[in-house]
């Protein structure tokens, strides 16, 4: 399961307990000899930036695989460049080879609504998505796709195809991070660099958190921005001593966080099609 010590995120964890209670009672069912529900198991995850989306797609498809309820557990990770061809002819074959890719584990596709562009029927967005729909059919004892993307955008993607919901019973709603979750995942991104955080640090990390949330904020990877942001301050500071010791090297101090508007709260949106 998604580990205890994993920040936040308590309502997917008890999604994902269900999910996979309801997987592993279909294999029962059917080796009971029950008819097989046809019931897919293929996702929408919404959220903003930032929110772990990836990385509950990575653990659901180990999870799957432990349970034999996926063949191999990989998470292939794609966008709509790795799904939509330039030319004719082009984009079926594409998909068709990602899905090769992914069988036996999680196909995750990142920012999904790109591949239906707005008002835009002769887009070969439109063949990826039917092929995709059908591989999705074809293979779906052996692959669990899961579509992410922004909330609104999503609703969007769900709506433009009669197939598409019908291929995705399930949503996980990833919310944002509440302030002290952005400074626990700030201090285990610290901790992992192996720095040190002195008195002060955190409210200056926790100055920078905007209340209220922007649209489409950027939550763990904003924390991320501002650690990175953080330690080249550090570095300048550092090199800029006579003769720095250990203890300087390994520790931020307050001053080393940047100040505010000097790191975007909202990343940029590549791919957006809507």
């Amino acid at each position: 399961m998604i580990s205890e010590k994993t920040i936040g995120l308590a309502p997917i964890k008890e999604q994902v307990r269900r999910l996979l209670a309801e997987a592993k009672a279909e294999v029962l069912r059917r080796k009971a000899g029950m008819p097989d529900t046809g019931r897919s198991r293929h996702l929408i995850f919404t959220g903003n930036p930032g929110t772990a989306k990836t990385t509950v797609a990575r653990i659901l498809a180990r999870i799957y695989a432990q349970q034999g309820l996926l063949s191999r557990g990989q998470l292939v990770e794609v966008g709509r460049a790795d799904l939509v061809g330039e030319y004719i002819g082009q984009t079926a074959p594409k998909v068709r080879g990602v899905l090769e890719r992914a069988e036996g584990g999680v196909l995750f596709i990142d920012e999904a609504y790109s591949l239906i562009p707005k008002d835009s029927h002769r887009d070969f967005g439109h063949e990826a998505m039917a092929t995709l729909i059908k591989g999705m059919e074809d293979m779906r004892d052996d692959l669990v796709v899961v579509a992410a993307g922004y909330p609104r955008e999503m609703k969007t993607f769900v709506d433009s195809n009669p197939g598409v919901a019908s291929r995705f019973p399930a949503t996980l709603t990833f919310a944002d991070y509440g302030d002290d979750e952005l400074w626990r995942i700030f201090q285990l991104i610290a901790e992992q660099a192996g720095f040190q955080l002195m008195w002060g640090v955190e409210q200056a990390v926790r100055a920078l958190m905007p209340n209220p949330r922007p649209v489409n904020f950027g939550n763990g990877r904003f924390m991320r921005n501002v650690f990175e942001e953080a330690t080249a301050l550090q570095a300048i500071r550092v090199v800029s001593l006579a003769a720095p010791n250990e203890a300087d090297i390994r520790t931020l101090l307050p001053q080393d966080i940047p100040g505010p508007g000097a790191v975007e709260t909202v990343p940029h949106r590549p791919g957006l099609y809507l």
